[in-house]
């Protein structure tokens, strides 16, 4: 504590003995020695809390303390703007925001001020993307005072927070955390709001707010909140300072929201690393606003400052126009920012800045009765949407600023004065019982009238245990949710969200069309022959019959990109998909544009149309240093497939080539075969000729995984599925890669280095070299029969099955083997065999095949008889005779005098072959008779293959 209870800093002297806060001085004093029997720290930081205040209110230049979303700070903001009509308007927002801030007519508020940056440039490379949001609300004092300034003439808005880049800059480089300053928050902490879909509209960006104002010292907090009998903090705001400053006049109004802001600055526990920060900004807000006065010459005494009050309470050396000017503001990085307006939401802002849930409802509540009882008329930008017309009421009379005056002590009269009770509204509580109680109904709730009365007695017990005269909304929610919610929730919604609800919504705010970048408006052009209404939130349907009409083709490609670039939800197809080589008829959609529409608006960042952004995604999924050959040819195949542009796919194709020269292991084996045979079937559909980088793909491939096929059958990271996608790959490109100059050698001396002794991989050789021709299928049914009489080998024949059916990848002539190895198994193996090893050779299956079942039960279902009573007498293939009926042959010239009949077929055959003798004379015999008696084999296997 002693860090706290340091001196006020010299500049901080001017009020000194013989100012206007004296008598409040020597009361502090008093009150020190009386509770700490003598002076000591406590009076200290008592003294230099009026100190701060009195150094505060001398200061030539206005400073107008505020509270971010606080009602009485837009009271007080709107009614001192009208008294002293400043000149200039300096506002605590980071500078480079301020050409954005007109366009904040075309939106319906609330919405956020958004600064992005895609591209980094002098930060670590995972903070990116950066991105700073400033909400906005009609109830906060910095819409008043933009709102006056853009709407009066002759008057200029100067933001002079620090810039979007310094807001990183200033950030520690190790840790990237949203409370690195007094105005940023992440939406941590016990009071914030549930995560639902309105409270991600801004995102993970930074949030930087007006007017922090909330203890940093922890037992500062807990001590309020149990003294108030409040649950959490912006219920002791709501009761103890907004309810008194509502309709206080300006000078209370400046003195207490100084001292409170003096009180949390000085009672701060002193984090060094928080505390630099929120002096350097306090320091570049003064020098900027130095630098605007020197330049354009105008006197301070017609500005007025619009800041936190934890930052009007500031003892730096710079502050005031008459302070040191020794700050050096830092050049920005080299990241290139951009700037727009996305929706928010109360909910949003709840959950970013750590907010109780209904806490900025009921502030939009407390705003329009502050406006009814106070009549003050507020500010609102000319033809802002969602906002009504102010009724003309007179104008205020402007108060001229005397040159020297001293404004009286108003503090000492606001903390001896006691609570003022506001009498029991009986009516406004009567309604809101009502009106749960209906919400309770339609969410599911049996509640009754009983309950409404119960709700209204419940709602003054709680206030007056809390010493509070008339219930506030958070005494009622209390109520509501001890009388009405039982132990389950039947509906989407709980009592304390139907409370918030009901007092005033979760209204979120909506970015105009005139407001959208770019992108987001070609979007909107494109899509309107569907005849929707995008700026509305929900989710709506759209029918496209391409057939009928042809023109919406191009509406259903902008729904097909934003699919793959936007969140899950955007647009999603309900009927039809998208191949390649294929053309949609018709498709059914649902699209959510409005309700994304933040994620729309940061898109408008990173290009102005959607097939520019899309290349640059794909070139950055292609080019990044981890990509792998299965994402590059992901990339490759949507470029074909959303852009059709052969050039990309060209390029992409390139670095799928390099990628895979580089690769070491086999880990996206099979998803790169699935790929490369979908893209060969679309170019021999679609291409008079292969392109060049798919030959090459080709070659390359099958002499890559020809090298790297002994390891992976003896690898142990590898797994049997990419070893079979392997050989998959080498056996169906296998005639391409032939016919463009590979060596079918390499193939076989792989094999030959290839000695697997796990028994998946061992089987998966086997099937490998029946394909090649190294292997009869007699020889590997005569190992399989020895593994199954082989009781040592039974254990695991079921993993030999699996490396089976993994071959029908590579080898799916083998199916109809498949079914036979497994028949076998339970036709020979006795029940105390079979049975304990039979969940295990299910399982084994299942986990390792389950995509390849169906083509083996296809097969079975081919083999076996299709009716129950023809199974007693059917004999398997595999156990049938094998050889063949001898075939009796023809008798000399009994097949000649066919062909002399019918010679067509043999003078064709004749000359294929380039026989030129001619047919020869009758009767003189058929010598080529003897040469198939001479040479059997051939004909007994063509009879065997016609009579099988």
């Amino acid at each position: 504590m002693t860090a706290v209870g340091q001196a006020p800093a010299p500049a901080a002297q001017a009020g000194q003995p013989g100012g206007s806060f004296d008598a409040l001085r020597a009361q502090l004093q008093q009150a020190a020695s009386d509770f700490a029997d003598g002076p000591d720290a406590l009076e200290g930081i008592l003294r230099g809390i009026v100190d701060d205040v009195d150094r505060a209110v001398r200061e030539p230049l206005e400073i107008f303390p505020v509270c971010h979303h606080s009602p009485a700070s837009a009271v007080a903001m709107a009614r001192r703007l009208r008294e002293k009509q400043p000149r200039t308007v300096y506002l605590e927002l980071c500078e480079d925001m301020a050409p954005l801030l007109t366009e904040l007519r075309n939106c319906r508020l609330p919405v956020a001020v958004q600064a992005y940056a895609g591209d980094v440039g002098g930060f670590p490379p995972e903070w990116a993307p950066l991105s700073v949001v400033a909400p906005i609300t009609e109830a906060s004092a910095e819409y008043q005072a933009i709102a006056y300034a853009l709407d009066t003439p002759g008057v200029e808005l100067v933001l002079v927070d620090r810039s979007s880049d310094h807001v990183f800059q200033w950030q520690a480089r190790d840790v990237r955390t949203a409370g690195a300053d007094g105005g940023q928050g992440k939406g941590s902490g016990p009071d914030a709001a549930p995560a639902e879909e309105e409270a991600a509209l801004h995102g993970d960006a930074v949030g930087v707010e007006i007017g922090d104002l909330r203890p940093r010292f922890a037992e500062l907090e807990e001590h309020l909140l149990r003294h108030g009998r409040v649950r959490h903090w912006s219920e002791w705001w709501h009761q103890y300072v907004e309810l008194p400053l509502g309709d206080s006049d300006h000078d209370t109004y400046r003195q207490v929201m100084l001292l409170i802001g003096s009180l949390f600055r000085r009672l701060a526990p002193g984090d060094a690393e928080r505390v630099t920060v929120d002096e350097d900004r306090e320091r570049y807000m003064w020098t900027r606003m130095r630098e605007h006065l020197a330049a354009s010459g105008t006197d301070p005494a017609d500005c007025l400052y619009v800041c936190g009050a934890f930052h009007a309470a500031s003892r730096v050396a710079e502050f005031g126009v008459a302070g040191s000017d020794g700050f050096e503001i830092t050049p920005r990085s080299a990241s290139s920012w951009q700037y727009g307006l996305i929706p928010s939401s109360h909910t949003a802002i709840e959950a970013q800045f750590g907010l109780a849930a209904g806490s900025v409802s009921i502030a939009a509540t407390q705003w329009a009765k502050n406006l009814k009882r106070t009549r003050v008329q507020p500010f609102r930008l000319a033809g802002q949407a969602g906002t009504k017309k102010p009724a003309k009421r007179a104008a205020a009379a402007a108060t001229v600023p005397v040159e020297g005056a001293v404004q009286a002590d108003r503090l000492t009269g606001f903390l001896q004065r006691p609570p003022v009770l506001d009498r029991l509204d009986e009516a406004e509580l009567l309604g809101w019982s009502v009106d749960i109680v209906r919400a309770a109904r339609r969410a599911g709730y049996l509640a009754s009238t009983a309950d409404a009365i119960a709700v209204f007695e419940t709602s003054i017990l709680l206030a007056g245990m809390r010493d509070r005269a008339r219930p506030t909304p958070y005494d009622f929610q209390d109520a509501a949710v001890t009388c009405i919610e039982k132990d389950t929730v039947p509906g989407r919604r709980d009592v304390r969200r139907l409370v918030e609800i009901m007092m005033g919504g979760d209204r979120i705010g909506q970015v105009g069309y005139d407001a959208l970048p770019p992108l987001a408006r070609d979007v909107h052009d494109r899509l309107v022959p569907l005849g929707l209404r995008l700026q509305q939130r929900g989710v709506q349907r759209a029918l496209l019959d391409m057939a009928a009409q042809p023109e919406l083709a191009a509406c259903s490609d902008v729904l097909w990109m934003l699919r793959y670039l936007m969140p899950h939800g955007t647009a999603r197809p309900i009927m039809g998909e998208r191949r390649l080589g294929e053309r949609p008829i018709q498709e059914s959609w649902d699209v959510a544009l409005g309700t994304h529409q933040r994620a729309l608006v940061e898109l408008g960042y990173e290009g102005v149309s959607i097939e520019q952004v899309l290349e640059q995604r794909l070139r950055r999924t292609a080019y990044d240093p981890k990509a792998t050959t299965a994402t590059v040819l992901q990339a490759v195949e949507d470029a074909t497939l959303y852009l059709r542009s052969r050039r990309l796919a060209d390029e992409l194709g390139q670095r799928a080539l390099e990628v895979l020269a580089t690769e070491r292991s086999v880990d996206g084996a099979p998803e790169v075969l699935r790929r490369v045979r979908r893209l060969l079937a679309y170019y021999r559909t679609s291409e008079p000729v292969l392109p060049p980088w798919v030959e090459a793909f080709v070659t390359t491939g099958y002499a890559h995984y020809c090298t790297l096929l002994p390891t992976a059958f003896t690898d142990e990271d590898a797994t049997v599925a990419q070893v079979a996608a392997m050989l998959g790959f080498l056996f169906s490109m296998e005639s391409l890669a032939l016919s463009l100059g590979c060596d079918r050698t390499q193939l076989e001396l792989a094999f030959a280095q290839s000695h697997p002794q796990e028994p998946a991989r061992v089987a998966l050789l086997w099937a490998a070299q029946v394909r090649l021709g190294q292997l009869t299928r007699a020889e590997l049914r005569a190992r399989c029969d020895d593994l199954l009489g082989n009781p040592l080998v039974v254990p695991a024949y079921p993993r030999y099955l699996s490396g089976f059916l993994h071959a029908l990848e590579p080898v799916p002539q083998l199916a109809d083997f498949v079914v036979e190895l497994v028949s076998s198994a339970f036709a020979r193996l006795p029940d105390p065999v079979l049975l304990p090893w039979l969940p295990t050779l299910i399982g084994t299956l299942r986990a390792g095949g389950a995509e390849l079942a169906p083509l083996l039960i296809r097969e079975a279902g081919r083999i076996f008889p299709a009716r129950l009573a023809d199974l007693d007498t059917w004999v398997p293939p595999w156990l049938a005779d094998d050889a063949p009926a001898a075939v009796p042959l023809p008798a000399a010239g009994g097949g000649t005098a066919l062909l002399a009949e019918y010679p067509a077929a043999c003078d064709a055959l004749a000359e294929l072959l380039g026989c030129e003798e001619g047919w020869a004379p009758a009767g003189a015999g058929a010598p080529g008779l003897a040469l198939a008696g001479r040479y059997p084999d051939t004909a007994e296997a063509l009879a065997a293959l016609l009579t099988g």
